[in-house]
């Protein structure tokens, strides 16, 4: 009889010490899973890494609900935690200030954001400014953003803390044991090699920090990750502050005109700058230094310190006594790195967290790790959500250099990547460049905006005045391309469209499991349909064309698509995946005139008898092989036209001919994104993500509930107490972009998903989350944009050819 002991709980190793490994110790004992041996190269607590130097700022606010629902669990959790009796968090509140009227107007919007995710925060005047932080100069600012809940965690304690009761919980924590290697055993992680010997584990979590690429390597996995320095001082005592008796009671300060923050030492001021040249490190680079503190450069701190005395006069009574250039971790798009190595299971990376974010990202990860998947979306921070040419080392560094450049910077939401561009270019890009194309990037991708040629088609029209930021990355072009559209025909390049390629005998079986539609149908079909997590939230959404009894072709959202399916594909044999997109492009031929122009350029029938709606056929196009699929993003008649890399180029000329007689022209994003508004189609992502379920977005259409799925008992179960409802702004001469905080009655009740123009009825339109019972067309709400309340009201949804004729024609 088999006597051995049986393990309650999996045998799960943390590499790193610092607070994000502390974090997910506590977390994942707190829930069941005791067995837990956290490994550091170093000492513990202070272990070398960033949190061992980190100032320990935590600012709520961010663009991102994700890192914004992170911090604010941060700061939940580690205030009610002490060390020996000394708080490991103190909430003396967060101030940022404006010295310019664009940073003015990005604090009301920031605002905003705070208000949308949940934060309570206010806007004050100078006076009020100088009041919270009296060292502070009212005439310098314009008046600043008020957190209370903001405040300043020590970072080695609140680890130690976290460290202490997930030890009470049968936790171990190894000081100075060095991972060597990384091994795995039938296909999964078995345990760690390190220079003190074998540490057996069923589950690895690689959490160290600027580390995380060279151990993320000892598994085979790229970690896309940069360690740079920011520069970190001290002064010596400041006379305003003599006699301090606390560590800090000013507010935590943010001067991000300046790329400066600050925070008291007693009767000294810590200042951190990002207004310095980039300085990028190796992690051997910052192991060379003691707490991963390079040198200090006072020559680059030079701007820092005179921006400081402007903004904190007192600060001329004293001078800079310390410094340091202190090793952080960005990555190409500033969030961090979450998730499961998809070629070895049972290995996992929570990388580039910072500490404002630490306890809510290890809540994350040890509820995906016990319960199967994260309570919070995290599809921003997905360790996979990068493609292949985004990993490269050139790619991350320059990208995550720039990261650094603009950590403070305003950033506008439709702004595109500035470095490493361009880096992926369809067949069309050099007949796109001579129409005159304003480009964004989208995956990697070169995507076109608008098309300065289209510029005279917008001479005449009657349109409403933008503000200085509604206008940015916008053109009146852009409402000629999207009634050119409507009114003749458009050519769109939908290259950057992710394409998965499904085949096998299991493929048909395989898509029906994982899917909430039916796609088992019948060869040229296709289907609109959706992937559920367990839970019944929306993972994605898919067009699912049936090519072949054996060959399926999904549109898909990008690589996290790929990566599930990869996660949910039977070890058989039956399925094959292959992503097409690299390979292939593709046109999106959309308008009332899309007929007009292909059926002259094949010889096969194209009309609506022959080639119905939803259906897929392979043809020639003047002799170009193409994939095409009647379907429409922005519900006029149409095609996606798909063919290879290597005669794309001809199929847009052949189009692009044929189309002249039409009045067709070249369009971009905005006018798609203006059409697809128009018509209510979801963006996954934007409009809904996994913290959504069918019926709430409105999808429940795409749901068969006669058939077993991922997610359908999950979905049953959910109460459905909220909807992604249309509105349209009352004014014609108002808009919102996105984010932006709802209102009835003054109280917020839900947030902005995405919001545009509708060129053809005239009026912005805007998608919003609201509670069911506010979302009878008719009810009138309020947005905010810069602080000033925009009426609207719900409407009936799509707002354009509500029965779809336009499409089936």
């Amino acid at each position: 009889m088999d006597m051995a002991p049986r393990r309650t709980s999996p045998r799960v190793v943390v590499i790193g010490a610092g607070i994000v490994g502390c974090s997910l110790a506590d977390e994942l004992t707190a829930r069941g899973w005791t067995d837990v041996t956290v490994l550091d190269r170093g000492p513990l607590f202070a272990a070398g890494g960033s949190s061992s130097h980190a100032p320990g700022l935590v600012f709520q606010t961010n663009p991102s609900k994700t890192l914004a629902e992170f911090a604010s669990y941060t700061v939940g959790k580690l205030g009610g935690l002490a060390l020996d009796g000394a708080p490991v968090f103190r909430p003396v509140g967060g101030l940022e200030v404006a010295t310019t009227p664009e940073r003015w107007a990005d604090l009301a919007r920031r605002h905003g954001l705070a208000t949308s995710w949940g934060i309570e925060a206010r806007l004050v005047d100078p006076g009020e400014c100088a009041r919270l932080h009296p060292l502070l100069d009212p005439g310098a600012v314009l008046g600043g953003l008020h957190v209370p809940s903001d405040g300043l965690a020590h970072a080695v304690p609140a680890g130690e803390a976290q460290a202490r009761r997930a030890i009470d919980r049968g936790a171990r924590f190894l000081a100075r044991h060095r991972v060597t290697g990384v091994a795995e055993e039938h296909g999964r992680v078995s345990g760690v090699h390190t220079d003190q010997g074998f540490v057996p584990a069923d589950v690895v979590v690689c959490a160290a920090g600027f580390w995380g690429p060279d151990v993320g390597a000892l598994a085979g996995l790229t970690v896309p990750l940069q360690p740079l320095a920011h520069q970190y001082a001290t002064t010596a005592p400041v006379p305003a502050l003599a006699g301090a008796v606390r560590e800090i009671s000013a507010p935590i300060l943010r001067h991000q005109d300046a790329d400066l923050y600050y925070r008291e030492h007693g009767d000294r001021v810590g200042i951190g700058s990002y207004g310095h040249r980039p300085m990028p490190v190796t992690a051997q680079d910052a192991e060379a230094h003691a707490n991963s503190c390079l040198p200090f450069t006072p020559d680059d701190f030079a701007d820092a310190w005179k921006q400081s005395l402007a903004l904190l006069p007192g600060l001329a009574e004293t001078e800079v006594s310390a410094g340091i250039n202190g090793v952080f971790s960005f990555t190409p798009d500033g969030m961090p790195l979450l998730g499961e190595h998809r070629d070895l299971p049972g290995f996992w990376v929570a990388g580039a967290v910072w500490v404002t974010h630490s306890a809510g990202v290890a809540k994350a990860l040890a509820e995906w790790l016990v319960d199967g998947q994260p309570r919070t979306d995290v599809h921003e921070c997905d360790l996979h959500r990068f493609t292949d040419v985004q990993l490269s080392p050139e790619y991350v560094a320059g990208r995550g250099a720039q990261q650094f450049v603009e950590v403070y910077d305003v950033i506008h939401p439709l702004d595109p990547p500035a470095v490493l561009r361009p880096m992926r270019t369809s067949p069309f890009y050099g007949r796109q460049q001579e129409l005159g194309a304003v480009f964004t990037e989208a995956g990697g991708w070169e995507r076109p905006l608008w098309f300065e040629s289209n510029a005279p088609l917008a001479e005449g029209l009657d349109l409403p005045p933008r503000d200085a930021w509604a206008a940015r990355w916008w053109s009146p072009t852009v409402a000629a391309e999207a009634l050119a559209t409507r009114e003749r025909v458009a050519m769109y390049d939908i290259t950057a469209l992710t394409r998965i390629e499904v085949t096998g005998p299991g493929a048909a079986d395989f898509l029906q499991r994982l899917t909430t539609n039916d796609v088992a149908k019948p060869v040229g079909r296709v289907t609109y349909t959706l992937l559920l997590d367990a839970a019944g939230g929306i993972r994605s959404d898919l067009t699912v064309a049936r090519l072949g009894e054996q060959r399926f072709q999904v549109g898909a959202n990008g690589p996290l698509d790929l990566d599930w399916f990869r996660q949910h594909a039977p070890g058989d044999g039956s399925v094959q995946l292959r992503d097409a997109t690299a390979g292939s492009c593709g046109i999106g031929l959309w308008g009332p005139r899309a007929r007009d122009v292909l059926q002259p350029l094949t010889s096969s029938d194209v009309s609506h008898e022959a080639f119905g709606y939803f259906r897929a056929r392979e043809l020639h196009v003047s002799g170009v092989p193409v994939t095409a699929l009647r379907v429409s993003y922005v519900g006029e008649l149409g095609w996606e036209l798909y063919t290879d890399a290597a005669t794309g180029l001809r199929l847009w000329d052949v189009l692009w001919e044929s189309g002249q007689r039409h009045g067709m022209v070249a369009a971009g994003r905005r006018a798609f994104d203006s059409l697809r508004l128009e018509k209510g189609y979801r963006a996954w992502g934007t409009d809904m993500t996994a913290e959504h379920d069918p019926v709430e977005a409105g999808l429940s259409f795409a749901v068969r509930r006669d058939k077993d799925f991922v997610g359908r008992a999950a979905l049953e179960r959910r109460p459905h107490d909220r909807r992604l409802a249309c509105l349209t702004l009352d004014d014609p001469a108002t808009t919102v972009l996105g984010r932006e905080p709802v209102r009835v009655d003054g109280v917020p009740v839900g947030h902005v998903t995405s919001a545009c123009f509708g060129y053809t009825m005239g009026r912005s339109i805007a998608y919003a989350w609201l509670p069911a019972s506010l979302t009878e067309p008719g009810t009138a709400v309020t947005i905010d944009w810069f602080g000033t309340p925009v009426a609207a009201t719900v409407a009936a949804e799509p707002l354009v050819d509500p029965a779809g004729a336009r499409m089936r024609c």
